[in-house]
């Protein structure tokens, strides 16, 4: 039975049509400002098609019928949004739990390996991922693959390594109260570190927007955007540091969204695998374990034609 997939966050919404654990076909991308709700964008996909089921990640908790999310003004009831599409099933999952759930499905060219030695079987997967927020999953093995487990851990508070992140994160808590990796490790957040240190130095960083400070970092035009994108990359490290701890992820850590592949050449691979191993005592247990970039842009996609609706 072909099943429509979706993968929605906080700026995109993407859909395709896929056979359950199958390839993601016929894949268009809609802007979230251009439509008035999921409903809209969904219909606007299907241009008249009809599906009878359907599996939709979205970037924010699924806890009842009502989804609500949480960097987008889109909110709807998962049985309204059953009924007005015509559905006879509806899954809709965390977009994370649909990222995890695509990485046993990469091939070798789709990710870059970032550090570490072989994987352990059987042990538990990490993946973490920049792009509006900043998404967090693992992948636990069961008896007949692999269960992807919902968290908000882009909202743990951020752990300063330095007196630089100090000062750094002064800033920010005078901004915004409680300073998550989220307000760092994303597309928002890379803006955020690069007017935060502009702030620390007494100064002010001329960039109004992420693009603007990658655009900055690589005409070497503006200090404060130069030190955000490396600080970044150290920043990502730590934290997927600190996911294969609380995981014990033996298996590897994944980082997937768009913000590591946007910046290119200036995502910092020796910087993040620095701090991805620099845990003090713990550094001995994080040196084996291996990390990798995802290259494919598609994962939530995929992981959504996998999700095993049995469950």
């Amino acid at each position: 039975m072909t099943r429509l997939i979706a993968d929605i966050g906080g700026t995109n919404a993407r859909f395709a049509l896929a056979e359950p654990g199958g390839v993601p076909a016929d894949e268009r991308h809609f802007l979230v400002r251009d439509h008035a709700e999921p409903a809209d964008a969904v219909e606007a996909y299907l241009g008249g098609r009809k599906v009878e089921e359907a599996v939709i990640a979205v970037a924010t908790p699924v806890e009842s019928d009502a989804v609500r999310f949480t960097n987008s003004p889109w909110a709807f009831s998962i049985e309204g949004l059953r009924t007005r599409l015509g559905l006879r099933r509806l899954h809709v999952i965390n977009d994370f739990v649909a990222q995890a759930l695509a990485m046993p499905h990469l091939a070798a060219a789709e990710r870059e390996p970032l550090g570490g030695e072989a994987p352990v079987a059987q042990r538990a997967v990490g993946v973490l991922g920049p792009g509006t927020g900043l998404g967090v999953s693992a992948l636990i093995p069961d008896s007949v693959g692999w269960t992807a487990l919902p968290t908000e851990g882009g909202h743990v508070s951020f752990a300063p390594g330095s007196e630089r992140e100090r000062d750094l994160l002064a800033v920010l808590g005078e901004r915004f109260g409680h300073v998550s990796n989220e307000r760092l490790l994303s597309g928002q957040g890379l803006l955020n570190i690069a007017q935060g240190l502009a702030a620390v130095d007494g100064g002010r960083c001329p960039a109004a927007t992420p693009e603007e400070v990658t655009d900055a970092a690589r005409a070497g035009t503006c200090a404060a955007c130069t030190e955000a994108t490396a600080l970044f990359s150290a920043l990502l490290g730590s934290a997927a540091g600190d996911l294969a701890l609380m995981l014990g992820a033996r298996g590897g850590v994944y980082v997937a969204g768009g913000v590591c592949l946007r910046l290119g050449s200036l995502f910092d691979r020796t910087a993040f695998r620095r701090r991805f191993e620099a845990k003090g005592r713990m550094r001995a247990y994080l040196t084996p374990i291996p990390a990798w970039l995802v290259l494919r842009g598609d994962t939530g996609l995929l992981g959504a034609a996998h999700f095993r609706a049995s469950r």
